[in-house]
């Protein structure tokens, strides 16, 4: 079992003891719920990380974008029936072109410049889960927790079931701060790639919901005010 496996897995196994209790089953104590990803989103820790990301590899960033943008105009070349995708047939012909070799060698870059960027994430949310036991043991001993379950498997939990917020505060106190730059030959293990992706989807998702309700705070200003009939007539 890898070190990120084992710092995991006390939260995991109480999750799972949760899912398999019969429907019947009693616990002697008190029972939380817990948004792991929701933990890590929260933390100062990650939220500043994200932000020296943006600053300290602005150049891998832009660069990022710019290769981006140059491989779909070479892609946009074979979209013949304009829908915006390229299937297989139209890869296929791609390929038969020098197109392809410029296509391969953006591609190549861009995974480079991306690893890079997720390299640093990778490295944030490492020393961030190192303390996430410690920290979510806090919580268990202060609040006298018997149970944790992930809240995607209850139908109904009162509110303050919820130890989120509680846990990211006791991080908060342990991870003050993390580092982005990783040291030289460091590699993430399978369990900080998969949980940096939790923590990306989340984020993704934070923004779209973010942009949803700037969309439609928009709109609700544009709409015209109706007139009041009971406003008195003008002459």
């Amino acid at each position: 079992m890898t070190r990120l496996a084992k710092i995991l897995a006390p939260a995991g196994l109480m999750v799972a003891a949760g899912l398999a209790m019969p429907a019947h089953a009693q616990v002697d104590g008190k029972i939380a719920t817990l948004d792991m990803p929701g933990v890590f989103v929260g933390t100062d820790a990650l939220r500043n990380s994200n932000e020296q990301i943006r600053t300290q590899y602005a150049q891998q960033i832009d660069l990022l974008r710019t290769r981006s943008q140059e491989q779909q105009t070479v892609l946009a070349k074979y979209d013949k029936n304009g829908d915006k995708n390229i299937d297989d047939a139209e890869m296929a012909a791609m390929k038969k072109t020098p197109d392809n070799t410029k296509y391969e060698a953006l591609e190549k870059e861009i995974v480079s410049l991306g690893n890079q960027v997720d390299g640093a994430g990778m490295f944030a949310v490492e020393q961030i889960a190192v303390q996430y036991r410690s920290a979510l043991d806090d919580v268990v001993k202060r609040e006298q927790i018997k149970a944790i379950i992930d809240p995607k498997s209850l139908m109904f939990a009162a509110p303050e079931a919820d130890i989120t917020a509680k846990v990211i505060a006791a991080l908060n106190l342990r991870v003050p701060a993390v580092g982005v730059i990783p040291p030289a030959g460091w590699q993430p293990t399978n369990q900080v790639a998969q949980l940096y992706q939790q923590i990306q989807q989340r984020l993704l998702l934070l923004a779209q919901m973010a942009q949803q309700q700037q969309q439609q705070a928009g709109q609700a200003q544009a709409q015209p005010v109706p007139a009041d009939p009971n406003a008195p007539a003008g002459r």
